[in-house]
């Protein structure tokens, strides 16, 4: 593992891959600032132009990939690299030639929410992290802009997004235009700058704030009379975005069925747990009397990171005992509040170096001040360990065998975030969710993640929704229905989750889906293997290979 392991001749193809990442690299000063490069700065050309240049780059790529393949001598590694770029480069071409990119517009991971987030990622220390700030600022009315040329484009060519999307992103473009918005409190940081320097980001913060301020215009005057009522994508573009979030193609009839399944059942495990809990109370009841049990409510957002912290920490400590390999770089993670308000819970890998280390972020909707650690428990294994820092972290380590886009740009849905909540199922299997409470709470984020695929298939495919909403065609209606009737969260936070499901087709099952393939994965395994199967071996050979497609993860192990 790692730098235990002899150190691998790069081959043809990982110079293919290499070269692929120092073109991105180029063309995205984002994906330089995501991975924590030193002196990033700038954004991203999201103008027909910037986009059309990034297609050249996938197109040639896939070019030169086909002709290394033909020509070089091709290990184990080689092969999945192979299997993985193509996966991952086709589905941005057939992106780019539907006209998607150019549409893209939601209230979760388009441009704009891309611009917001990126500075929450840059640090803050020195001077010189400043001057990095302030270029990067200093770009984001370009960046903007060429945002809106794509839009207008894509508009002309009859693909815009749901109206309730573009209103959606109005409001989020509106805030960040308003005076204290994320640039202002970002700006307030900068005390023991030079004067020039902090008049410098004054100025930046402020165009860039007014960028946002035409951006909401725009999406009001122009884009919001296109915009069509219906939000359900259709199965032909679903089959993309789905092949997007997966790296595997599914038959999404037998999914949607297997997702109600899936449902009933773990409703059934958890009526049974209540029932320990509080005997005679309704499920949703007994979820009621948990949040409001004083042992296992947080106040505060320092006590929930403290508390985060330190059952990250105590998990990394156990299961490197025996259950993983977790090599010492990776038994750092850092526990955040991140400094926006959407409510998302997310991780951020490590640098290449480790210099910056893995971590997880809370980001803690205005106003909410209570948390409950039966619900959130099996979160921080989901994002720490054994789910998205090992999972993330292990690849980073393995740079003696990975090429750094198999280390740091790959990154499928499916498997990552399947992974994480394989993660969470397996830490109740090794006894960690035993107490019924935690238990509940593990149940309920799989119950969750179900809903999703339910929901997701159901409603942008238009099939059969379940009895209980009466049938006929799924709309928002019989979603919002659906979703209170099955998830125990804040009526807000499930407000969000709606209109990000809605926007963001195929994404939501990549989860729950994921899961089922990783667990078909390791029992096929299992099984081959008999009595020889050995566990621990299993993770450590399919988390060397770092984030693959679902489909060339099947093929690799079976290898």
């Amino acid at each position: 593992m790692g730098s235990m392991t002899q150190k691998r001749t790069p081959s043809a193809i990982d110079a293919v891959a290499e070269d692929y990442v120092d073109r991105s690299l180029a063309l995205s000063p984002s994906l330089a600032l995501y991975l924590g490069l030193d002196g990033a700065k700038g954004f991203d050309d999201y103008s027909p132009a910037g986009l059309a240049a990034i297609n050249e780059l996938t197109v040639d790529t896939l070019e030169k990939l086909a002709e290394a393949e033909k020509t070089a001598e091709l290990d184990d590694i080689d092969r999945v690299t192979v299997d993985a770029m193509r996966d991952r480069l086709g589905v941005d071409r057939d992106y780019f030639e539907a006209g998607i990119k150019h549409a893209s517009l939601n209230v979760i991971a388009s441009p704009l929410q891309d611009i917001r987030d990126a500075f929450d990622l840059m640090p803050t220390e020195t001077t010189e992290h400043w001057e990095s700030i302030d270029t990067t600022l200093a770009a984001v009315p370009n960046s903007v802009s060429g945002y809106r040329e794509s839009l207008s484009l894509a508009k002309e060519r009859g693909r815009v997004s749901a109206r309730i999307q573009v209103e959606k992103v109005i409001e989020q473009a509106r805030a960040l235009a308003e005076a204290g918005s994320n640039f202002d409190t970002l700006i307030a940081g900068a005390a023991e700058v030079p004067a020039s320097l902090r008049d410098q980001l004054g100025g930046h913060a402020e165009a860039a704030r007014a960028s946002f301020a035409e951006l909401a215009d725009f999406l009001a005057s122009e884009l919001l009379p296109a915009a069509p009522e219906n939000e359900a994508c259709g199965r032909e573009a679903y089959a993309l975005y789905s092949r997007d979030f997966l790296g595997a193609e599914v038959d999404f009839d037998e999914t949607y069925a297997w997702g109600l399944e899936e449902l009933a059942r773990i409703d059934a495990q958890q009526r049974q747990v209540a029932e320990k809990i509080a005997p005679g109370k309704d499920l949703f009841e007994v979820m009621a009397l948990l949040n409001k049990d004083p042992e296992r409510t947080l106040h505060g957002s320092e006590a929930l990171r403290d508390w985060m912290q330190t059952v990250a920490d105590e998990a990394i400590t156990e299961l490197g005992k025996s259950h993983f390999d977790i090599p010492e770089p990776v038994r750092t993670i850092e526990c955040m509040i991140a400094p926006s308000a959407t409510g998302g819970i997310y991780y951020t890998g490590p640098t290449d170096d480790f210099s910056r280390p893995g971590r997880m972020w809370w980001s803690v909707p205005e106003g909410v001040t209570e948390f409950a650690t039966w619900q959130e428990k099996t979160t921080v294994y989901h994002e720490g360990v054994p789910g998205h820092h090992l999972q993330v972290g292990q690849a980073t380590y393995v740079s003696d065998t990975l090429n750094r886009w198999r280390r740091l740009m790959c990154w499928v849905s499916g498997h990552g975030e399947g992974w994480a909540l394989y993660a969470e199922k397996l830490m109740a299997d090794l006894g960690f969710m035993d107490e019924p409470g935690d238990y509940l709470g593990m149940l309920d984020s799989q119950r969750l993640r179900a809903a999703r695929v339910v929901l997701d298939i159901g409603f942008h495919l238009g099939l059969e929704a379940p009895a209980s909403l009466g049938g006929g065609i799924w709309n928002r209606e019989k979603a919002w229905q659906f979703l209170t009737d099955n998830v125990a969260m804040d009526r807000s936070f499930l407000a969000f989750e709606l209109d990000r499901y809605l926007g963001w087709p195929g994404q939501a099952p990549s989860y729950k889906i994921g899961q089922r393939l990783w667990e078909q994965f390791r029992d096929e395994a299992k099984a081959e293997a008999g009595a020889d199967f050995d566990l621990k071996a299993f993770h450590t050979k399919a988390l060397n290979l770092g984030s693959v497609g679902l489909d060339t993860l099947g093929r690799a192990i079976r290898r």
